[in-house]
């Protein structure tokens, strides 16, 4: 058999040497990314929504005429309705930061590889690479170079929008004709002449339907941003689709749509190619339409700057949260996951319950949550995330869990097996066996061990089963087999439940003859999932605090067939070298 290559253990190793020899650039490029976001965001809110939309209207009025006005203007206003003002504005400064990096770097590259073959055959291959690698790969990486945040989904966002300013750049002065550069050569014309002269000007449509591409390719990616801490209309339409409220997602996804027509016809209206014609006296009036809009932008940024220097000082004496406390070696940010789970609605609570006043709960995923904990240890940096176990990094990280004495996150948890109605007489050697299940923490965790060490989840758990067959006989013991009957199961993409629910698939295939289809969901499709018949099991029902919620509203739909694992436990998890003990330590001063 051919040895795999180790394309992975490559990959680790570069992001690793650049991590450690290249993070002062990567900070630097971080602080000021997050700086120019925090700039277009802060100019933008600045005025009153109404005055912005007045703004905003007269701009699409002289751009487009009255259909656009007219959307523009309803648009908005249905966005300040429905609550989503402050996160739209924020996506509006993701999307122009990463759009103009997109573009200031996109049409030089472009440029570049029109003008060179070599680099045209280098760029061509990593372009292709950067549109059809999927979105979620750029994530992790993102965050291990920039931390959690606006400036790592900047960041996928570029990679994933720049190729086509990039593309059609390139194609925008290969399609300039040959008799046209001859012509400009035999006037005497300088390479930086012809270039600006002639390639770029005629070259301007496709360069300008490349830059209208990398927009809207921004744009889709604040969804896919939200889960490494973007804030913005992306993190409520990814926190309403997590907790299965289809109408705020709705409402959410509306506002993405509004956003999403205004600039791209905004761009289109703006960098349309108008011909140059003379220009009657009377027609004089036409550009000075353009005075207007101009006008106000700069009373607007004037005048916004002006108000926010004058509310600064009120602002700076009204801040609760001191230099000199422990929150600030954390930044007053505690890193958590997806916004639909019920650790993170505990830690809310928590939050509240201990006063902590001026802290942010990040949010975002398991993955870029353990990606953040990963690289404050490697520096020996404090952080706080939202931890529960059983969870690989306790076997990888000495951790430790502060303190609740107010019992914000409850007791201990179990982990339940639940199973749609009607499973009993449907499959009864499957419910049999699910009813028999149950197992520790320490045996998930060989399994969620081996996976972290490179192994497939399939094999791992077929390992584990084959050196546990006492563990396996107990289970199956007396259960008559079948013959190919089908089951599917679901589970969140958890280490603990891909490995608790790899093994149900290897027992049910290999000793009970059952054929298992496992699908890997959000926490609100798996409960959804098995309530209304799609799914025949899961064993990853956190009760009664994580998936609370979802037991309160499917609990009548749906069988439990009790804890397949207890002593779960959850809680805020720290580093162990971090001197906290418990939640209240907090708010301490520092010595």
């Amino acid at each position: 058999m051919t040895p795999k290559i180790p394309l992975a253990d490559w990959i680790d190793w570069i992001v690793a040497w650049m991590e450690n020899y290249l993070g002062g650039f990567f900070d630097a490029i971080s602080t000021v990314i997050e700086n120019i976001v925090t700039f277009i965001s802060w100019i933008f809110l600045l005025p009153h929504p109404l005055l912005f939309i007045a703004i905003i209207g007269i701009l699409a009025f002289a751009i487009g005429r009255l259909p656009l006005m007219f959307f523009t203007v309803i648009g908005f206003l249905i966005i300040d309705n429905f609550g989503y003002w402050t996160h739209t504005m924020d996506t509006l400064g993701l999307v122009i930061t990463s759009g103009l990096i997109s573009i200031l770097l996109g049409i030089p590259i472009g440029i570049w590889s029109a003008y060179s073959k070599t680099a045209h055959r280098i760029i061509s291959p990593a372009l292709d690479f950067m549109q059809t690698m999927p979105a979620f790969v750029y994530l992790l990486p993102a965050v291990t170079f920039f931390s959690l945040g606006v400036v790592p989904g900047v960041i996928a966002s570029v990679i994933f929008a720049i190729p086509p300013t990039i593309r059609l750049t390139y194609l925008g002065i290969k399609q300039v004709s040959e008799e046209l550069n001859e012509a400009a050569d035999a006037f005497g014309s300088t390479s930086w002449q012809k270039l600006f002269k002639v390639e770029l000007p005629l070259a301007m449509p496709t360069m300008m339907a490349g830059i209208n591409q990398t927009i809207m390719l921004s744009l889709s990616m604040v969804v896919i941003a939200s889960m490494i801490g973007a804030q913005g209309i992306g993190a409520e339409v990814y926190r309403a689709v997590t907790q299965l409220k289809i109408g705020q997602g709705f409402e959410a996804g509306l506002a993405v749509v509004v956003l999403a027509i205004v600039l791209d016809r905004f761009t289109q209206s703006l960098l349309k190619p108008r011909r140059k014609k003379v220009i009657a006296p009377g027609e004089k009036a036409s550009r000075r339409r353009w005075i207007i809009p101009a006008a106000l932008i700069i009373v607007i940024v004037c005048g916004g700057i002006l108000q926010a220097i004058l509310q600064q000082g009120g602002e700076t004496s009204s801040k609760t949260s001191p230099e000199n406390s422990v929150g600030s070696l954390f930044d007053y940010k505690i890193i958590g996951i997806d916004p639909g789970s019920g650790i993170m609605k505990s830690t809310a609570q928590a939050i509240q319950d201990y006063d902590l006043e001026g802290w942010t709960l990040i949010e975002g995923s398991s993955a870029a949550m353990t990606a953040a904990m990963d690289k404050a240890i490697r520096e020996e940096q404090p952080i706080i995330i939202t931890g529960w176990t059983p969870h690989w990094m306790f076997n990888k990280y000495d951790l430790k869990y502060l303190e609740d004495p107010l019992k914000s996150y409850g007791d201990a948890e179990e982990i339940h097996t639940v199973v749609r109605l009607g499973l009993a007489e449907d499959h009864p050697s499957a419910y049999e066996f699910l009813d028999r299940f149950q197992w520790s923490s320490d045996e998930m965790g060989e399994i969620m061990t081996a996976m972290q060490e490179g192994q497939a989840p399939d094999k791992a758990a077929a390992e584990w089963a084959n050196a546990h067959k006492d563990r396996v006989d107990e289970w199956t013991k007396g259960i008559a087999p079948v013959n190919g009957d089908k089951l599917t199961l679901s589970y969140v993409a958890w280490d603990s439940e891909i490995a608790s629910t790899h093994l149900l698939q290897y027992i049910l295939e290999q000793k009970l003859g059952y054929k298992v289809n496992t699908l890997q969901v959000e926490a609100g499709p798996m409960w959804t999932g098995v309530a209304s018949g799609d799914v025949d099991a899961t064993a990853a029902a956190w009760l009664p605090l994580t998936h609370g919620d979802y037991w309160e509203k499917y609990s009548d739909k749906l069988e439990d067939l009790g804890p397949n694992m207890t002593g779960v436990r959850t809680g805020l998890v720290v580093p162990s070298y971090v001197d906290l003990d418990s939640i209240e330590d907090l708010k301490k001063s520092l010595e």
